[in-house]
């Protein structure tokens, strides 16, 4: 299969270029040419075998480069019990008769990222060998909070590449920036930005855009990529835990074959919801996509009045991984919903670039208002969710699972929708531990990672082993540059 660029159809790659590349030179997004089909059959044969399986099925529709057997060994690596604390890797959990929860929190950061950045070193080392390069990668990434660190997970003294991340100072929680700072691996670095998520992916996306730069560190035999979710590599192993979802409520008798189920996604940058958005358009039986926002509301916005406006006050909140204003995957979906109508989308594009806002056009409006309902949730309404499931289900959430929560049940109160719902929970609660003490009705004692084990003695869960294990770990990383500054720092780590 090939890959096109949503700025420039005529651009056209393999499976392994558009992992190895990331991002198009020309500043769009790689995108399957063609969105293979699945069918009640294809769903069957997987409700009885491992996660591990679903995903090198799934995932081999789309790399038509690799074969199926790599990505078996490749989903094993990912997945298997040295990563994941449960054999289901993605467990669903139940919370009544027609709500589930997705947890996609049982790697080895805690976050959902590591669903997709357990895979995605291997898809690359892999597509380094196909594609005979003889470069050094250089992941470059901007994270909201845990993307960087999952990517350095992932990414930690594997050969041919060295990962430097990018984070908006005073913007993750400390649980978050610990986990970040202490990354052990000779290949890493990271680097607070002066400035929010948004500056550190426009310094990223910048770099990415100077020939200049990219001469230069040819010459020093590197080659720049990127783990957010830009890269296809980061999406395709996302969808997979949806249609992985659907399977479960199969197996368990909790749907029928052909019953369609909504997703509640909490997002940012739109990526995890893009993928529950291509399940769907591969023939997954989805029904509403329902899209929750925090306090930084443009996605609801967006979708709401067909209007994507980023000039509006940016909020630092209890959920820093959605602090975010441009939110770059809905690149991807506006390339599909055009009818792949790439002028159109580089009109969108520069109109952001130029503007800070463009509006779709009434047909693209349409088919969004279709497929997506779009909501928020603000601080207080953040606060209550967490209450509300640990008081009424005996369920502790995260601070982001919390927005999905509450924004799903402002969909069912509006509409009166009562689908199959299942909700995603992105983090573990451990991640946040001062906003779900205080949810709780609890007052932190202290700051960070010290509160791990007051979070543990109030609940009784169990404190993700990793986490547990960031107490007293060695800060390896203090660098903190201007936005201007961040191609500099790349060029130093590059030396």
């Amino acid at each position: 299969m090939k890959y096109l660029s949503t700025r420039d159809r005529a651009l056209r790659v393999s499976s392994a270029e558009a992992v190895k590349l990331g991002l198009s030179r020309d500043g769009g997004l790689l995108t399957p040419e063609t969105i293979p089909q699945i069918d009640g059959e294809f769903l069957r044969s997987l409700t009885g075998v491992s996660y591990q399986e679903r995903a090198a099925k799934v995932m081999a529709l789309y790399l038509t480069d690799y074969s199926e057997e790599e990505l078996r060994t490749f989903a094993s690596n990912a997945y298997g019990p040295d990563k994941f604390d449960t054999p289901a890797v993605a467990p669903l959990r139940k919370v009544d008769e027609t709500t589930h929860c997705l947890e996609l929190w049982h790697g080895p950061t805690s976050a959902f990222k590591d669903m997709a950045l357990q895979m995605l070193p291997q898809l690359l080392s892999a597509a380094l060998g196909k594609t005979g390069e003889d470069k050094t990668v250089c992941i470059l990434v901007a994270t909201s909070g845990d993307t960087g660190k999952a990517a350095m997970e992932g990414f930690a003294d594997v050969p041919q590449t060295k990962i430097m991340v990018f984070y908006p100072k005073d913007g993750v929680s400390k649980v978050q920036e610990t986990q970040m700072v202490t990354q052990e691996g000779a290949n890493v670095g990271v680097c607070a930005v002066v400035g929010n998520f948004d500056d550190a992916q426009a310094g990223v996306k910048r770099i990415f855009s100077d020939p200049k730069l990219r001469e230069t560190l040819a010459e020093r035999g590197y080659l720049l990529s990127s783990a957010n979710s830009i890269n296809w590599g980061r999406i395709l192993p996302q969808v997979v835990y949806y249609i992985s979802a659907y399977c479960d409520l199969l197996r368990d008798g909790e749907i029928a074959m052909g019953s369609r189920v909504n997703f509640c996604v909490p997002t940012g940058n739109f990526g995890d919801i893009l993928a529950a958005y291509y399940a769907g358009r591969m023939g997954l039986p989805v029904g509403k996509l329902i899209c929750a926002s925090n306090k930084n509301d443009v996605l609801t916005e967006f979708l709401r009045t067909g209007v994507y406006n980023k000039n509006r006050l940016f909020h630092n909140t209890m959920s820093p991984s959605m602090d975010i204003l441009v939110s770059s995957n809905l690149e991807r979906l506006l390339f599909d919903l055009s009818g792949e109508n790439d002028a159109e989308v580089r009109g969108y594009m520069e109109a952001l670039n130029t503007s800070g806002k463009y509006e779709v056009s009434e047909t693209v409006k349409g088919a969004l208002q279709e497929a997506f309902w779009g909501g928020f949730c603000d601080e207080a309404g953040t606060t209550a969710a967490i209450a509300r499931y640990y008081k009424e289900h005996g369920y502790l959430i995260d601070t982001h699972t919390a927005v999905a929560a509450g924004v799903l049940e402002q969909y069912r109160a509006e509409t009166g929708d009562t689908a199959p719902t299942v909700f995603v929970s992105t983090a573990s609660p451990y991640k946040f531990c001062d906003h779900v003490l205080q949810a709780i009705g609890e007052t932190p004692k202290g700051d960070g990672v010290e509160l791990l084990e007051q979070l543990n003695a109030v609940s009784g869960v169990a404190i993700p082993k990793r986490l547990a294990a960031l107490k007293g770990k060695t800060r390896r990383f203090d660098l903190t540059a201007e936005k201007a500054d961040m191609d500099n720092v790349v060029l130093d780590f590059l030396k």
